[in-house]
């Protein structure tokens, strides 16, 4: 009598397991600020609409406390829902304030970095900062929006949206850190960096190309570093990318102008320059010899 065959019903069950577990590895491999929103709303026009709707707590300048030191180096500060807001010249916007450090030499810098708010880059946001510098009777003397500049560097200290604003004021005792109506409306320049994966159906599913620039919003919340500035800062925001850079003539064009060649023109060896191309003085001629 012949037995039947059976396959063994487990290892299919197995295989047919990891294969539907396969799609779930392959998005885990993705990176988190590299992957599509999940959530369709857009985070940037919840926050905005979190803002609109809470009740401010100042409106005046002397409305602010003013009890915590500017930090002598920069410190991180998460503005957002259960953050105090204030309504400035009639814009809402949570803020940090700040009394100045006395006896601190003039002039100093204090730096600002602000970081991406957000999983994926390109649906990520900026808080932008706003500083009015006040006397002791609480009155501005002084006044910017803080432009950003992007800074990727080694470390995550070293990386973000950087900015710096000089207080050179005698009179100046206190600093509000807000964001005006103009900075939420803003953008800051950002070139993207390019991605390992770089097939063009990841690309199409990231919605992102290997490399090229873009603009990242500027949003009501965030994180922000504020404090005197360091050497670490002083680097970045000194060496920061605030817009794209212009594009060259070239290597050859550049070094036509920059040299200081009798003819403005480079040579290269063999060239028919009369002398080899060794140079720009030509070489006797010599052809007729002596006596010929």
């Amino acid at each position: 009598m012949r037995m039947k065959r059976r396959f063994p019903a487990l290892p299919l069950i197995l295989a047919a397991g990891m294969l539907l577990a396969g799609c779930h590895t392959v998005k885990n491999l993705v990176p988190p600020n590299l992957r599509p929103p999940e959530n369709t709303d857009d985070p940037l026009k919840q926050a905005q609409q979190r803002l609109l709707d809470a009740s401010p707590c100042c409106t005046s300048f002397a409305d602010f406390s003013y009890q915590d030191l500017l930090p002598w180096q920069p410190q991180p500060y998460t503005l957002g829902s259960g953050s105090s807001v204030a309504n400035i010249n009639g814009t809402h916007s949570y803020f940090l304030a700040f009394r100045l450090p006395e006896g601190a030499k003039l002039p100093y810098r204090v730096a600002f970095k602000s970081e991406l708010n957000g999983r994926w880059l390109k649906s990520s946001y900026l808080f932008a900062p706003t500083v009015v510098m006040l006397d002791s009777g609480f009155q501005p003397i002084g006044s910017d929006d803080i432009s950003l500049c992007e800074h990727m560097g080694w470390s995550d200290a070293s990386s973000g949206a950087f900015g710096a604003y000089t207080v050179n004021s005698k009179q100046a005792r206190y600093l509000l850190i807000y964001s005006s109506a103009d900075q939420q409306k803003g953008k800051t320049y950002w070139e993207q960096s390019p991605t390992a994966f770089s097939t063009q159906n990841t690309q199409a599913t990231l919605g992102m190309d290997a490399s090229g620039t873009f603009s990242v919003p500027h949003g009501p919340d965030g994180t922000i570093w504020v404090g005197m500035m360091d050497a670490t800062y002083a680097k970045a925001v000194d060496n920061a990318i605030c817009k794209k850079p212009e594009s060259g003539d070239g290597v050859l064009n550049t070094l036509r102008t920059a040299l200081p060649w009798g003819d403005g023109n480079v040579h290269s060896p063999g060239s028919a320059t009369g002398n080899g191309g060794t140079g720009t003085n030509p070489v006797p001629d010599t052809s007729k010899a002596a006596g010929s």
